[in-house]
């Protein structure tokens, strides 16, 4: 148990340091399965990007699969692309609030910018897959796209590209507008 506790110990340092883990066998993978059963063998400086996954590797090493209930496998292989993407090159800070529509010129790669030009199905999925599995570039970035596709819109443009139902009765809308005059003064 204590050599057990001491590659885990070493292991966490690497993960966090992104590094390879020396004490690990070569082709020692982490087994990561997604909701619909599939699994992914991933480099353990790959998965351990995922803060959630660290954790669970700490918990538990490698040896046993990493149960990811709430990632389906599509979004799960999106995840894990992004992971490799960005394993030895950590993405830049996007600039907040957005400047531009226009993702680059806040600061995202081009790589990252054609990575999130995706359906907004897919996008919203990223979203909840990467704030489940705690990896902050990816949902920074997932959240960029969609502030980007907010950016300059008046509300009922916001309602048509979301699919949003305007529920509100002309006198509730009237009065919502008037309590929030100020936001759109700014």
């Amino acid at each position: 148990w204590l050599k057990q506790l001491a590659q885990n110990l070493l292991q966490d340092a690497c993960c966090f340091a992104q590094l390879d883990p020396p004490s690990m066998p070569e082709g020692d993978k982490v087994l990561l399965k997604s909701s619909q059963g599939e699994i992914f063998e991933v480099e353990p400086e790959v998965a351990c990007m995922s803060t959630l996954v660290r954790n669970m590797v700490d918990d538990s090493g490698t040896d046993e699969e990493i149960p990811l209930p709430n990632v389906k496998t599509a979004i799960l292989s999106k995840v894990i692309d992004y992971c490799k993407y960005h394993k030895d090159s950590p993405p830049e800070e996007i600039q907040k609030p957005l400047k531009s529509t226009n993702l680059v010129e806040c600061g995202v790669s081009e790589w990252d910018n054609e990575y999130v030009n995706i359906e907004q199905e897919v996008l919203f999925e990223l979203i909840l897959a990467a704030n489940y599995l705690d990896i902050k570039s990816l949902l920074d970035l997932t959240c960029a796209k969609v502030a980007s596709m907010i950016k300059g819109k008046n509300t009922e443009e916001i309602r048509k590209q979301f699919n949003i139902v305007n529920d509100f009765t002309p006198e509730e809308e009237a009065q919502v507008r008037e309590e929030n005059r100020w936001c759109e003064d700014a």
